[in-house]
C-alpha cells in the first residue's frame, strides 16, 4: 500500500525534477545484479515501424528515408504475425534467460500504450499493446523482462535537436519539459508492465548528470531491485560496450550488446541480412563470460511480426550447445585467466573451466594456479594429457578430440576459484608471434 501511494503521489505531481537531481543516485540492490550476472546472456530486440524499411531503426530518419515517410510508417505498421509467447519460446530455446525490447528508440516511436503521446502502436493499424503482450509472455514462461527506452527522441519537439541522426538543432526546444515526459514514460513502463529486470537507455547526449540521476533515483524509487545500465546522463549500474566484446573486469559489471545479423543489422535487414557463424555466436558469449560480462544478443524480428527462420535457427543451436555446457557459463565468474588469444575461462565454486577456442602450433601452456588440481575432465569428449609444474600448466589434447568452435576442460581444485586473484596469460613465445605475421 505505501508503494502505492508513493507512486500515486509521483504520477499525479506530474513526476517534475522535484526529484531532488542533487541527491546521489541510489545504490543498486546487489542481489539483483547477482541475479541479472548469473543469467549471463539475454536477448535484445530491436522492432517497430522501421521494419517496413529494411533500414536501421531511428538513423535512417531522414537518410534515406525523408522524416514525414518515416513517421507516417506507423500508419501501414500492422505485424499480424506477432506473438509474444513465440518470441518468448525462441529465446527460451536459446538459452536466454532474458529479454530486452525496445520500446520506444530515438525515432520516438512507442510500443506501448502509452498515455503521453499519440505517437504509439495504438494509433497504428495493429491496435495491440506489444508491451502489453511481451510481459505477460514473459512472466508465464519465467523469462525476466528489460524495457530500452531512448533518452534521445528526435520525433519529440521538445529535445534540441532532429534527424538526420540528431544533427539539425531545433529553433526552440523545452528540456525541462522533456524530462517530464521522459519521467513519466518510464514510470508508466515500470508500474503498468513490471516488475522490469533493468531499464535500458540510450544515447543521452544533451541529457546531463543532473536529470541523469533523477532519472536513476526515479527509476529505484519505483521498483527498489530494478538495475539500470550506464547510458542515463549520469552512469548507472553497469556497462553496455556495443558491437564489441568487453575486456576483464570484475569490479564494475557490464554487458556486451551484439548483433546475430551478419551485418551488424540492429532493425530487420532483409531476407539477405544473414546471420553470424554458430562458431562467432557462442565465442561472442564465451568471451564475455570469460571477462566477467553478459551478453544481449540482439534480433530484429521482421514487418510482420515473426523472428526469421534464420535467425531463430541460429539461436536453437546456441541453445542446443548450453543444454550441453550451460554450467560452464551461467553462474560463473569470469577468470581466474584473464582471456587470452587461445584461452577463455570461468569458474564457480571449486571449479575453472578452459574455453579452448583455438589452438597454436603446440600445446596450451597457461601460468601454474595457486591451488591444486583435484581433478581434470574434457567436457566435449575425450582426454587431455594436463601437467602441472610449479611455474605452468601444459595441456596437450589430439586433435581428433579438439571441439572446432570450443574444447572445454574443467579443473576441479582443492580451494574455491574465486579466492585466486585474476591471471594475465603469457604471451605467445617470439618465435609464434613472428610466424603468425608472415
Amino acid at each position: 500500500m505505501k508503494k502505492l501511494l508513493i507512486i500515486a503521489l509521483m504520477m499525479t505531481a506530474g513526476l517534475t525534477t522535484s526529484l531532488n537531481a542533487a541527491d546521489a543516485a541510489s545504490k543498486p540492490d546487489p542481489a539483483a545484479v547477482k541475479r541479472w550476472q548469473d543469467m549471463r546472456f539475454g536477448m535484445f530486440i530491436h522492432w517497430g515501424p522501421v521494419s517496413l524499411t529494411e533500414k536501421e531503426i531511428g538513423w535512417s530518419r531522414g537518410a534515406p528515408t525523408p522524416i514525414e515517410k518515416y513517421d507516417s510508417l506507423y500508419k501501414e505498421f500492422n505485424p499480424t504475425k506477432f506473438n509474444a509467447d513465440e518470441w518468448v519460446s525462441i529465446a527460451k530455446t536459446a538459452g536466454m534467460k532474458y529479454m530486452v525490447l525496445t520500446t520506444k528508440h530515438h525515432d520516438g516511436f512507442c510500443l506501448w500504450d502509452t498515455k503521453f503521446t499519440d505517437y504509439n502502436i495504438m494509433h497504428s493499424p495493429f491496435k495491440r499493446d506489444v508491451v502489453k503482450e511481451l510481459a505477460a509472455a514473459c512472466k508465464k514462461q519465467g523469462m525476466a523482462f528489460g524495457a530500452y527506452y531512448s533518452v534521445t527522441d528526435w520525433y519529440d519537439l521538445n529535445w534540441p535537436v532532429t534527424s538526420p541522426h540528431g544533427k539539425v538543432k531545433r529553433e526552440k526546444s523545452d528540456m525541462d519539459a522533456y524530462e517530464k515526459y521522459l519521467q513519466n514514460q518510464i514510470a508508466e513502463l515500470i508500474t503498468n508492465y513490471g516488475p522490469l529486470l533493468t531499464i535500458w537507455n540510450d544515447v543521452p547526449a544533451m541529457y546531463d548528470k543532473a536529470r541523469g540521476t533523477a532519472t536513476i533515483n526515479l527509476v529505484r524509487k519505483l521498483q527498489p531491485d530494478i538495475i539500470i545500465n550506464n547510458r542515463t546522463g549520469a552512469g548507472g549500474d553497469y556497462d553496455t560496450p556495443e558491437q564489441t566484446i568487453g575486456g576483464f573486469k570484475m569490479d564494475r559489471p557490464w554487458e556486451s550488446c551484439m548483433t546475430v545479423s551478419a551485418h551488424n543489422h540492429w532493425a530487420w535487414g532483409g531476407a539477405a541480412d544473414g546471420v553470424k557463424s554458430l562458431a562467432a555466436c557462442l565465442q561472442m558469449l564465451i568471451n564475455c563470460a570469460g571477462g566477467d560480462g553478459n551478453m544481449l544478443l540482439n534480433v530484429g524480428p521482421a514487418p510482420a511480426g515473426e523472428i526469421a527462420a534464420e535467425q531463430a535457427g541460429r539461436l536453437k543451436e546456441m541453445g542446443a550447445w548450453l543444454g550441453k555446457y550451460g554450467e560452464t557459463i551461467y553462474g560463473t565468474r569470469g577468470g581466474p585467466y584473464k582471456p587470452g588469444k587461445h584461452v577463455v575461462s570461468t569458474r564457480k565454486d571449486k571449479m575453472v573451466y578452459l574455453h579452448l577456442l583455438s589452438w597454436p602450433d603446440g600445446p596450451i601452456k597457461l601460468p601454474a594456479l595457486p591451488a591444486k588440481i583435484v581433478k581434470s575432465t574434457v567436457l566435449t569428449g575425450g582426454e587431455a594429457e594436463l601437467r602441472q609444474s610449479e611455474d605452468e600448466i601444459t595441456i596437450s589434447i589430439p586433435v581428433a578430440n579438439r571441439n572446432s568452435i570450443d574444447t572445454i576442460v574443467a579443473l576441479e581444485l582443492d580451494k574455491p576459484a574465486l579466492d585466486i586473484a585474476p591471471i594475465s596469460i603469457q604471451k605467445e613465445a617470439p618465435a609464434q608471434a613472428k610466424k603468425s605475421k608472415k
